[in-house]
């Protein structure tokens, strides 16, 4: 009896798998973009764009069409993002090629947050009108959308505050794509919000050890 279970187990694991393999490689690819954006190197930015074409497909089958639309800006702000951090600096004549973490200050604060506010009503607002998207509240998914717009931003240029953000982002979605069926996202994203601590304290340490040099 046991080994009939033991069977039928791995049947629908197996089954599963097959099922959900293109999300489960996505899984894989954003785990390792996120230890590399971490330790702050800058391949990140070529897994990014695999995991982000991943989860284009995978979203759009889902008809999630805000976060799918999100994975696309992925991909184009990690070409961007390949720029920012291996090459403005010589463009700016710095014999120094590695992009410095920055703090976020007043002024780009708050136009980050005006962006974040007209981003999200605007998403919210066009998924409530012209998208049926029944699993998730389309104002929830224009949050997530929204924030994580401009976190990628901030990551592009290295701003110590995009994990703060992302730490909301990553927990959130979680629930989300828990809500919605997409298990091993939703234990992606709760991963994320973990790492994105532990992210914060990494690039917060290597900030303040850049300053007393």
């Amino acid at each position: 009896m046991s080994l009939n279970l033991l069977l039928i187990t791995q049947n629908v694991t197996f089954q599963w798998l097959l099922q959900n393999w293109l999300e489960c490689f996505g899984v894989v690819s954003c785990l390792l973009y996120i230890y590399l954006e971490i330790k702050q190197r800058s391949s990140l930015w070529i897994v990014g764009i695999i995991s982000s074409a991943v989860f284009v497909i995978v979203f759009y089958q889902r008809e999630f069409y805000a976060f799918s639309v999100l994975y696309i800006y992925y991909v184009v702000v990690s070409l961007y993002g390949i720029y920012c951090w291996n090459f403005s600096q010589k463009s700016n004549n710095n014999s120094n090629t590695e992009l410095p973490i920055k703090r976020l200050n007043l002024e780009l604060g708050i136009v980050l947050a005006a962006v974040s506010i007209v981003l999200f009503l605007s998403i919210g607002y066009m998924l409530d009108k012209f998208v049926d998207t029944p699993e998730i509240p389309p104002y929830y998914e224009a949050l997530a959308t929204a924030l994580s717009f401009v976190a990628t931003w901030m990551l592009a240029h290295k701003i110590l505050e995009q994990w703060l953000l992302w730490i909301f982002v990553n927990f959130f979605s979680s629930v989300l794509y828990f809500w919605s069926g997409l298990y091993p996202t939703s234990a992606l994203f709760f991963v994320y919000g973990i790492l994105s601590i532990v992210g914060f304290y990494k690039w917060k340490q290597s900030f303040d050890k850049a300053l007393k040099l």
